[in-house]
C-alpha cells in the first residue's frame, strides 16, 4: 500500500532517520517505538501526508483511504456526539435517500418502461452495495464503538461542545474506527482511556480487516496489538518481528552482535596498524605493508551508538507505620443527588499495593480523594492508623508548585544529600534534560508540570501514598523508574492507572468500584480478570500463570482408582516427559551460547525462531508432565 524507498527526515539540523526502505501491506499490525524526539510521530504524520520527506521516495497505492488521530488538539462542536460519529456514513445516507427516492419513482412508472428498468438497475445495484457496506446496522456499530469507548447512552445524545480534550479526542477516536480506513493510524491511543475503554480497543484493533500503524508507550497494549515493531532510533528506522516482549529481546541480541563485531574489527585494526608501524621502515616487507594499509583504508568502521543509560532511583524508606493503615466503616459519599460510593467497608494493611479499578465515573478518584482526606465523607467513619502519614499525588498535582521557581532549584531544596548529577538523572529520566531542568515551573505544560511533579515526590515519600493516574504523561523509561521504585517501596500504596503492564507488575491487590460499592480481589489485573471470570462462567478454568496466585481453598477431593496398566502408563510417560524437558531445556541453553556465533542479524532471527520452537514444545511437555503428575498424585 504505501512504500518508502531510501527515505530521510531531518528536523532542522538534526537527522531524525534516513535510509529508510519500508513496505506496508494491507493487513499490517505495526506499532513504533523510540526515545522521545526521535521522530516518531514525524513520521506518522508522513504516512498520513501532513509531513514531507526530505530526501528519499514515498509511494502510496491510488485509492487508498488513511485515517490518523494525532496525540491531542482535535475539537469537534456542533452536533451531539452520536450524530457526530454517524456522521461518518453521510454517504451511505446519501445512497439510502436515492434508494428511497427510486422506490418513488418506480412507484408511478410502467414497469414495462424503459425508465422502469433502467430506475429498478440503478436500485439494485445501490442496495447490493448498501448491504455491502453494512449500511442497515449503521447505528448499531455507533451505539458498540461508542459503548466500548466508555460512553454511556445519556452521553450519545450530548453534544460535543460539552466535553473535555480528552473526551474529544474519544470521539475522533471512535469516528476513525467506525470510518474503518485501508491504514489506521493511532499516535498514543490509549492517552485518553480507561482501562476497560483500553481493554475494549485492544480486542476491536486484534480484528480490525485493514492495515494499522500507532505508537504507544503501553507495553501490554502493543504486546495483544502489533506484529512488527520498529524503532526509530540512531538516526536510521529498525525492523523487528513481532510485538514489545520480542522487540526487547531481539534488540538486545542484535546490540550483543554489534558490540562482537566491533570488538572483531577493532582487534584487525590493531593487528594492521601494528603490523604497518613495525614494518613501515622495511623495503621487503613494503608490500605486506602496503597491502595491509589498503586494507586498512577499505573498513568501514562499525559506529556503537551511545546506550541509553538504564536509570535506578529508590526512595528513602519511610519510618514503619502500624499494622492497620487505614479503615473503612459504612462510609457514604454523595455529590447532592448523586450517589457515587454506600456502606463502604474495608481495612488496608501495611505494605498492601491497591490498584482502584472500574469503569470511567464508577468513583476511583473519589475514593482515592477520601483516603487523602481533600474530600469530606457524607457518612460513616474513616480511621487513620498509628504512625501513618498519608500523600497524595492527584491528577492536577501541579497546581501546588510554585510557578515562580524553576525546576532544578526546586528539586534541591527538597533533595537533601543527593547531589547535582543524581538529581539531573531523575530529570533526565522525567524528560526534563539540558536547559529544560532550569525552566520555570509556570511556563511548563500540565502534562510536563504532573511528570516534574511526579518527579519530585521521589525524593521525600510518606509511608502511605495516594496516586491517581501518576503513569500519565510519561514515556515507558519513565514507567520503568516509577514502577521499580514503587516495587522497592516498604510503604503502602493505593493507586489508580490505566496501564495494565504497570498494574499486573506493581499491585497485590485490586479494588473493583462501581455501583456505588467497593469489592476487593487479591492479586493484580490478570488474577482479577481470572476471578471475575470465574464468577462469569463458574465452570473450571485454568488458573493464569502470574507471580500472584488467586489464593483458593481447595475441596476435599476423593481419590480416584486407577487402573494398574493405565497407571504404569501414565508413569511411563511422565518420565518420557521429565526427559524430553531437560532435553529441550539443554537444546535452549546452547542456542543462547550460540546466539553470539552468528554475523547476521538473519541468521540471528532464524536462530530467534528455532529457539522459540523449543520453548512453546516445552511449555506444552511441562503441562502434560504436570497434569500426569497430578494424576499419578491422586491415585497413589
Amino acid at each position: 500500500m504505501i512504500t518508502f524507498t531510501g527515505a530521510g527526515k531531518r528536523f532542522a539540523h538534526k537527522v531524525l532517520f534516513e535510509e529508510l526502505n519500508w513496505l506496508i501491506a494491507p493487513k499490517d499490525r505495526v506499532g513504533i517505538v523510540g526515545g522521545n524526539g526521535t521522530g516518531k510521530s514525524t513520521l506518522l504524520k508522513i504516512l498520513a501526508g501532513m509531513e514531507t520527506l526530505d530526501n528519499g521516495d514515498m509511494n502510496v497505492t491510488k485509492g487508498l483511504r488513511i485515517g490518523y488521530l494525532p496525540q491531542e488538539g482535535l475539537t469537534l462542536r456542533g452536533r451531539t456526539v452520536f450524530d457526530e460519529c454517524l456522521s461518518v456514513f453521510d454517504n451511505l445516507k446519501n445512497i439510502e435517500t436515492e434508494m428511497e427516492s427510486l422506490l418513488h419513482q418506480m412507484s408511478d412508472l410502467d414497469p414495462e418502461s424503459e425508465a422502469y428498468h433502467e430506475a429498478a438497475d440503478r436500485y439494485h445495484r445501490l442496495d447490493t452495495e448498501f448491504h455491502a457496506r453494512e449500511g442497515y446496522t449503521v447505528e448499531s456499530q455507533v451505539g458498540t464503538v461508542l459503548s466500548g469507548l466508555g460512553f454511556n447512552k445519556e452521553d450519545w445524545r450530548r453534544y460535543t461542545d460539552e466535553f473535555s480534550g480528552g473526551w474529544q479526542m474519544r470521539i475522533a477516536l471512535a469516528k476513525l474506527l467506525l470510518e474503518k480506513p485501508n491504514l489506521l493510524l493511532l499516535d498514543e491511543p490509549t492517552n485518553h482511556l480507561d482501562l476497560e475503554a483500553r481493554n475494549w480497543l485492544e480486542e476491536y484493533l486484534t480484528n480490525y480487516p485493514f492495515a494499522f500503524v500507532l505508537i504507544s508507550h503501553d507495553r501490554y497494549f502493543l504486546d495483544v496489538t502489533v506484529k512488527e515493531l520498529i524503532e526509530v532510533w540512531n538516526k536510521r528506522v529498525w525492523f523487528y518481528p513481532g510485538n514489545y516482549t520480542k522487540f526487547l529481546q531481539l534488540k538486545q541480541e542484535r546490540q550483543d552482535h554489534l558490540k562482537a563485531q566491533a570488538r572483531n574489527q577493532n582487534e584487525r585494526i590493531e593487528q594492521l596498524e601494528a603490523f604497518i608501524s613495525r614494518f613501515r621502515a622495511q623495503a621487503t616487507k613494503a608490500k605486506q605493508v602496503q597491502s595491509r594499509i589498503k586494507e586498512l583504508e577499505k573498513i568501514e568502521r562499525i559506529e556503537l551508538p551511545p546506550e541509553e543509560a538504564t536509570i535506578h532511583f529508590s526512595f528513602p524508606q519511610p519510618k514503619a507505620s502500624g499494622r492497620v493503615v487505614a479503615e473503612f466503616k459504612h462510609v457514604a459519599k454523595s455529590y447532592g443527588p448523586k450517589k457515587v460510593l454506600e456502606n463502604i467497608n474495608f481495612m488496608i494493611e501495611r505494605g498492601d499495593r491497591i490498584a482502584l479499578v472500574g469503569h470511567n465515573g464508577a468513583g476511583k478518584s473519589t475514593l482515592i480523594k477520601l483516603l487523602a482526606g481533600t474530600e469530606p465523607l457524607t457518612a460513616g467513619d474513616y480511621t487513620i492508623g498509628h504512625n501513618v502519614e498519608p500523600d497524595y499525588f492527584a491528577q492536577d498535582q501541579y497546581k501546588e508548585l510554585d510557578p515562580e521557581a524553576r525546576i532544578f532549584d526546586d528539586l534541591q531544596s527538597i533533595a537533601g544529600a543527593r547531589g547535582t548529577t543524581e538529581l539531573r538523572t531523575l530529570l533526565g529520566c522525567f524528560l526534563f534534560s539540558d536547559d529544560d531542568a532550569f525552566k520555570r515551573i509556570g511556563v511548563l505544560s500540565g502534562g510536563e508540570r504532573n511528570r516534574y511533579a511526579l518527579a519530585r515526590l521521589l525524593l521525600h515519600p510518606s509511608n502511605f501514598l495516594l496516586l491517581d493516574e501518576p503513569t500519565n504523561h510519561l514515556d515507558m523509561r519513565a514507567k520503568d523508574v516509577l514502577l521499580e521504585a514503587l516495587q522497592n517501596f516498604n510503604g503502602t500504596l493505593v493507586f489508580v492507572s490505566h496501564d495494565r503492564y504497570f498494574i499486573d507488575k506493581l499491585a497485590t491487590k485490586i479494588f473493583e468500584i462501581g455501583g456505588g460499592e467497593v469489592r476487593i480481589y487479591p492479586g493484580n489485573y490478570e488474577d482479577y480478570l481470572w476471578r471475575k471470570d470465574q464468577e462469569a462462567n463458574p465452570t473450571p478454568v485454568q488458573v493464569p500463570q502470574s507471580e500472584t496466585k488467586p489464593v483458593i481453598a481447595p475441596a476435599a477431593a476423593q481419590k480416584t482408582r486407577v487402573n494398574p496398566i493405565k497407571l504404569q502408563q501414565m508413569k511411563d510417560r511422565a518420565a518420557a516427559a521429565e526427559k524430553e524437558i531437560a532435553t529441550l531445556e539443554s537444546e535452549i541453553a546452547q542456542m543462547e551460547r550460540e546466539m553470539s556465533a552468528f554475523q547476521t542479524s538473519d541468521q540471528i532471527l532464524k536462530l530467534t525462531a528455532q529457539m522459540d520452537d523449543r520453548r512453546k514444545r516445552l511449555e506444552s511437555v511441562m503441562s502434560e508432565w504436570e497434569s500426569l503428575s497430578q494424576q499419578i498424585e491422586e491415585s497413589a
